[in-house]
């Protein structure tokens, strides 16, 4: 489990971006039933209710949906995780899932039951990081590695489908047509020192390691932490996500 309050401050803060354009097809279908995968603290599930959609948000974090359900309370909350969702076939209008099949293990048993969940037509709106302009994220890395500090971090299965081609194909493998990706950049602009904080204290696979180091540890991590992301501190970090969309 993570820490709900901090991934809302942080990373909820900087995936929100791509929420508009993750609900395009959800507007112009008006799709009345949509299912919010992999909905972390909610910001796609608070944009989508504001299009009139009933909504069904799904995550496997249950401190994540307790924060959810306080929030949200018309939206209908399960705790269940790709590739397996508890729903019956064609039940929705519309799937959107910001930043979670990247995720996933097994991104082709995901799409499938993304697929078998939508109604005919349906539409599927995915998005994930374009992992080498990830610099908001990538500044600790690098400063995990200037300080010297062994890190060897968790593997990444997606990258055998993180190009536009590729999950193009992949898209199509599992039955969608009229499947396109692109491309969204944008500058993430944050306090450097409140995105240190709230990165560390999410506690994820990824950069939770940090916080169990010993404090001169952290302390020397921070310091080339501040070092990197100082040239960023007025305009902000730029980053790049893919945004891939398909039909039933």
């Amino acid at each position: 489990m993570t820490n709900a309050e901090a991934y809302d401050r942080g990373f909820a803060h900087l995936s929100s971006h791509t929420v508009g354009h993750l609900l395009a097809p959800a507007r112009q279908s008006r799709a009345r039933r949509l299912l919010d995968v992999g909905c972390g603290t909610g910001v796609v599930t608070a944009a989508a209710l504001t299009l009139g959609a009933e909504v069904t948000a799904v995550d496997s974090d249950p401190v994540m949906l307790e924060l959810l359900a306080r929030r949200h309370p018309y939206a209908t909350i399960r705790r269940a995780a790709l590739p397996e969702l508890p729903f019956e076939d064609g039940g929705f209008d519309c799937v959107a899932g910001n930043f979670v099949i990247n995720h996933v293990p097994d991104a082709p048993a995901a799409l499938s039951e993304l697929r078998r969940v939508l109604r005919p037509g349906g539409t599927v709106a995915l998005s994930w990081w374009k992992s080498d302009e990830m610099t908001a994220t990538s500044v600790f890395s690098e400063a995990i590695a200037a300080s010297g500090v062994p890190y060897d971090p968790p593997p990444r299965p997606f990258s055998a489908h993180d190009t536009p081609p590729l999950f193009t194909a992949l898209l199509e493998g599992a039955g969608f047509r009229e499947a396109a990706v692109e491309a969204v950049r944008w500058r993430h602009q944050v306090d450097v020192a409140a995105w240190w904080t709230d990165v560390v204290e999410v506690g994820g696979p990824r950069f939770g390691m940090i916080g169990y180091q010993p404090p001169e540890v952290v302390r020397r991590i921070r310091a080339e932490y501040t070092r990197l992301a100082a040239p960023y501190e007025r305009d902000g970090f730029p980053v790049c996500a893919y945004l891939a969309r398909a039909v039933k």
